[in-house]
């Protein structure tokens, strides 16, 4: 048998539809916003505390959304809202690019022709350590091999390999063909 008042209490909205529309709308402004005030670094997730911040931040604001009802379709129409509120946003900040500059930021250059540029990295509450983890974990063995880096509206690094220079490139080659004459050498039995 089934109970009546389970599939009631399950699907009956506990707040007013209007409300339960405006609440996720609220808090997605509200975070959109603290997000962007916060700085890209939230985004990025480059340290274990900036990733329990953004965990918990959606507990926090849980009970702001869904306010008194735990019904499954309150959590559905708030879900719902916050699916189509986004799609409405992303849609219309595609078309206003001047607007979506404003609301994620511009790129910030971390590291010029070779240089680290400490002013950027300290306005974004960057430290040298993160900036090195990050450059390993795109294949750089050290900040030396990087010409540029770029930290993204999004939050992600771009970096973007030093080219060797002539100078360098003529120094390779001709060790390349050192070796292979000594190697020439060695086969046809002349002693060094």
């Amino acid at each position: 048998m089934t109970n009546p008042t389970l599939w009631h209490d399950m699907f009956h909205l506990g707040l007013p539809v209007a409300e339960k529309v405006l609440r996720p709308a609220l808090v997605y402004a509200f975070l959109v916003v603290g997000l962007r005030l916060a700085g890209k670094r939230e985004l990025a997730q480059l340290n274990p505390f900036d990733l329990i911040v953004l965990l918990t931040l959606s507990n926090t604001v849980q009970n702001a959304i869904i306010g008194d009802d735990n019904s499954v379709t309150g959590g559905l129409l708030g879900a719902s809202t916050l699916l189509a509120v986004n799609y409405l946003v992303v849609r219309f900040l595609f078309r206003h690019e001047s607007l979506d500059r404003l609301v994620e930021g511009d790129a910030d250059l971390l590291i010029e022709d070779g240089v680290v540029r400490n002013d950027r990295l300290e306005a974004e509450l960057i430290t040298r350590t993160e900036l090195e983890s990050a450059a390993r974990k795109q294949g750089f063995e050290s900040l030396d091999e990087v010409q540029r880096a770029v930290l993204e509206p999004g939050g992600s690094v771009t970096f973007v390999a030093k080219k060797p220079t002539a100078e360098s490139t003529r120094h390779e080659e001709l060790l390349a063909r050192l070796d292979a004459l000594d190697r020439r050498l060695t086969a046809v039995g002349v002693a060094r």
